[in-house]
This record gives structure tokens, C-alpha cells and sequence, in this order.
């Protein structure tokens, strides 16, 4: 039988960080020794007491079914948290727990936004954003992030860029692949200008304790009269070290929360039981806050590691980021290739990367790299790199 797909599977696109990771394990299979700076994980391990309340929660029978917005009790902790964190009072049925964060994305679009909206989105950006915008046959509409701005919005351009058919403005602070952090001016402008254009936004915040160097993370959701226009987009993967827990929450006005909680009931079901218990540890425990601390300062070190490592390469330059954990270093003066040069650089070299463009059209001429591994594995890597430049160049 010849399966026959539906025209909507061409629109949807795919995360590099994923195939790039499948092509790197299947190298080191044969033998090759990669270094992996493809993937957007943290390698550290998940905090102890974090583990130990999801064994608990086991043992303690928290392994069924729960209400599909979540546990009650996880979303009453959520919801302190983010209201204590980011002055503004969250009730928890405004809270929605999913099993990993690209859900309040999918959601927010099968619920808000038709077909022939436009949806302004960050360039370059998470691919899933421009993707999913695709799939449900909404119009993305970039905006571009430029090096000479630290990878911030141009406001004026971003005003240009609202219509009539504008529904949703996503942003995402700290920002993945550049690790550019929006000031506090800038939320206020997008704020004024969601207000004024009666826009939807949804703030990606995934990376939002990873901050460096005394910058400070500015929430839209924080801001006056935005909360009853703000979906906010958090949890546990990259902060507390839970990838592989799926567990990601929503904040949205209570009518989008429930038509949140109606499709979890036709796609998931619910979020793992003993899961949703590990984050009341995860949220409220000062041991894993203290986790969180010593797991920043290692990515400071590490960040300023590979940005010294980056700019030594000739050829290369890179701005160094204010959050997140990515490089974003521009090759353009090489004169190589972005997506030729991820390819080569794994394929000859064993060292995974990303090409720019998989990010997007404004990712031409950028290389991304995750400072997801240790100081020493990150030298090896800078080595590795800046010797092939050297030799691909001299060619």
C-alpha cells in the first residue's frame, strides 16, 4: 500500500539540534569520538533531591492519571512561583502543566489563531515557532534579530511589521540560538505596542534563570495589562536539568488555560503524576535553587571560555552572550558556508554544531554552538574548529 500524506506534513519542519544529534551518535558508533555541541541540554544531572521527590512520588503511588491541567497542588506551586518571581499575582487555573513546553505553543496556536493569520516570530529563532505556525496554515512573519543590535528586536521595524491580520507576536528572552536578552525598555515598547494593536504574545521564557553578568530577565508577563494578553512559556528542562522529565507549564488567561486543559485531554491526556511531584521540590526547595546557582556560574565560565576560544579563530567573531547557554559566532569573513561547514566540521572533525540557517534565513553566515559540556571537552572542540578554518581557508 502506498501511504498517501496529507498536504499539511509538507508544512511542517523539523528541530536540527535533533537530526544533527541522530548524525553525531551514528558517527561515534563507528568509532569516531565527537564533541557534542549540537544539543540545547544541560549536561548536568538532574539535582539529587530532585530525583529523590519523583522516587517518593512513586512510591507514594503517583502513578496514574491526573486532572489534565495538572495536579492541584503542583499548580498552586507553579503558580507561587511565578507570582513571587515575577511580581504578578497567578491563580493556578490559570496554570497548565504539559509534557514538555512546546505544547503551550502548539496549544495557544490551535486555539488562537486561523489560517491566514500572521504570526510575527523571531529570525533567526526556535525552528519549532515558524514550523508550527506553518502546520496550522498561519502566515509566519519574521523579525529579524541583527548581530549589531546584541541580537535584540529592532522595535521600530517590529511595529512596522503588525497588520491588520496580525493575531500573535511570540518572543523568546533569553533567546535561542543567540542568547540575546531583551531590556527592560524593550518589554515595555512590545508591551505598549501589544496594547495599542490588541495583539496575543507568547513569551518564551524557558531560559529565564540563566541570565549572566548582572542582566536581568524582564517578563511580558509582568508587565501592567499584559497578563490578560500573555501566554507565558516555562519549565523545568533547562534550568533544573529535567530534559528528559517533559515537563513544561503554561500561564495564560483562565478561558485559554481551559481550552489548553481540553487539548491535553485530546492529545496527552496528562503530564506524568510522580513528574508534577518532583516539581514542587524542583520550584521550592533552596537546595535546588543553590543547584541552579552553582549551574549558571559554570555556564559563565564555560561561556566565556568558547566566546575568548571563538574570537581567536581568524575569521571568526562572536558577540558574547547574556543568557541562555549558545554561541552564535558570525563565519561570514571566512568566506565558508555555514551549512557546509557544521556538515564538514562533524563529518571531518567530530565536532557537532549547528548550521545558522537552521534557525532561519537571519541565521546565514552563523554557526550555533552549545556550551553544554565541560571546559575541557569545549578547548578540544575550539582546537579542533580553528584548525580546520585555518586549513579549509588556506585552500
Amino acid at each position: 500500500m502506498a501511504l498517501k500524506f496529507t498536504q499539511r506534513m509538507s508544512r511542517i519542519g523539523t528541530e536540527g539540534a535533533f537530526e544533527v544529534l541522530a548524525r553525531a551518535k551514528a558517527l561515534e558508533k563507528h568509532g569516531m569520538r565527537v564533541v557534542h555541541l549540537e544539543i540545547g541540554e544541560p549536561d548536568f544531572p538532574t539535582p539529587d533531591n530532585i530525583i529523590e521527590a519523583a522516587i517518593g512520588a512513586l512510591r507514594s503511588d503517583y502513578t496514574h492519571y491526573t486532572p489534565a491541567g495538572g495536579i492541584g497542588e503542583v499548580r498552586e506551586t507553579v503558580a507561587g512561583f511565578v507570582s513571587k518571581r515575577l511580581g504578578v499575582e497567578v491563580e493556578p487555573g490559570e496554570v497548565v502543566l504539559v509534557p514538555g513546553s512546546k505544547n503551550v505553543l502548539l496549544f495557544t496556536l490551535l486555539a488562537c489563531v486561523e489560517p491566514g493569520d500572521e504570526v510575527i516570530l523571531p529570525d533567526p529563532g526556535y525552528p519549532v515557532y515558524s514550523s508550527l505556525v506553518s502546520f496550522i496554515e498561519a502566515k509566519p512573519v519574521p523579525i529579524r534579530l541583527r548581530e549589531d543590535r546584541g541580537f535584540r528586536m529592532d522595535l521600530e521595524e517590529l511595529a512596522s511589521l503588525v497588520t491588520d491580520k496580525t493575531r500573535l507576536l511570540i518572543v523568546n528572552t533569553p533567546q535561542n540560538p543567540t542568547g540575546g536578552v531583551l531590556t527592560s525598555e524593550d518589554v515595555e515598547f512590545i508591551s505598549r505596542l501589544a496594547q495599542e494593536r490588541d495583539l496575543l504574545v507568547l513569551s518564551d521564557e524557558i531560559y529565564s534563570q540563566i541570565v549572566y553578568d548582572g542582566f536581568q530577565h524582564t517578563s511580558l508577563l509582568s508587565q501592567p495589562g499584559m497578563k490578560e494578553r500573555t501566554v507565558l512559556l516555562d519549565g523545568m528542562s533547562k534550568a533544573y536539568a529535567m530534559c528528559g522529565w517533559r515537563l513544561g507549564y503554561g500561564v495564560a488567561p483562565r478561558e485559554l488555560a481551559a481550552s489548553m486543559e481540553t487539548l491535553m485531554i485530546n492529545s496527552s491526556s496528562c503530564a506524568a503524576a510522580f513528574t508534577q511531584m518532583a516539581a514542587i521540590e524542583a520550584l521550592t526547595s533552596p537546595e535546588s535553587e543553590r543547584a541552579v546557582g552553582r549551574m549558571v556560574a559554570e555556564f559563565r565560565s564555560r561561556r566565556d571560555i568558547m566566546v575568548d576560544g571563538l574570537n581567536a579563530i581568524p575569521g571568526v567573531s562572536c558577540v558574547k552572550p547574556e543568557g541562555a547557554f549558545y554561541a552564535f559566532p558570525n563565519i561570514s569573513q571566512t568566506g565558508l558556508d555555514e551549512q557546509d561547514l557544521a556538515n564538514r566540521l562533524l563529518n571531518q572533525v567530530g565536532v557537532a554544531v549547528l548550521p545558522g540557517t537552521a534557525f532561519g534565513e537571519g541565521g546565514r553566515g552563523y554557526l550555533r554552538l552549545a556550551y553544554t559540556n565541560s571546559e575541557d571537552n569545549i578547548r578540544e572542540a575550539l582546537t579542533r574548529v580553528g584548525d580546520f578554518i585555518a586549513e579549509a581557508t588556506r585552500q
